[in-house]
């Protein structure tokens, strides 16, 4: 089964918000389970996407008391980790969609990179430049939910675009 990070701030835009929620619908009903850090903004939103369209919705707290994570998650793993729990939400998945941008949603970007997960795909939020200005390879801009997530699942095992409905 695929396994896809939604990653981005807890605090965001309306916009931002909206475009989580979408992707996190268009994931789930392409049959891909939803990575979070299932908390607020960006999370949340993605997390009420993939379960209002049936979806498997898991978040990777980064505090180790379930209480406060999102309504919407299928299941949670308390990491007690802080941030260092990025590097197990990002490891955890086959691709990941970066939606708008913190130090963060930066740092699981990052992560993803150095571990050689692709695609990462960026929606309104960050471009990595080299320090000569060069987009970074790997690092996909999107410019709608729909792409983020055609992005993302191409070349995932036996998803076809297709699948996307």
């Amino acid at each position: 089964m695929i396994q896809v990070a939604v990653c981005g701030p807890a605090e965001c835009s309306a916009a931002e918000e909206a475009s989580a929620r979408e992707v996190g619908a268009l994931l789930a009903r392409s049959g891909v389970v939803l990575l979070c850090g299932g908390y607020g903004g960006v999370m949340a939103a993605a997390a009420e996407g993939a379960a209002g369209a049936g979806g498997l919705v898991i978040g990777i707290l980064s505090g180790a008391d379930r209480s406060e994570a999102s309504p919407h998650l299928t299941a949670c793993v308390a990491t007690g980790m802080d941030q260092a729990r990025n590097s197990i939400l990002v490891g955890s998945a086959d691709a990941v969609i970066a939606i708008g941008g913190s130090w963060g949603t930066l740092s699981e970007v990052a992560i993803a990179m150095r571990r050689g997960i692709r695609p990462v795909v960026s929606l309104s939020g960050w471009q990595i430049n080299d320090a000569l200005g060069n987009a970074v390879p790997g690092v996909v801009p999107a410019d709608s939910p729909a792409a983020a997530v055609r992005r993302a699942l191409a070349g995932q095992g036996t998803w076809r675009a297709d699948d996307l409905r």
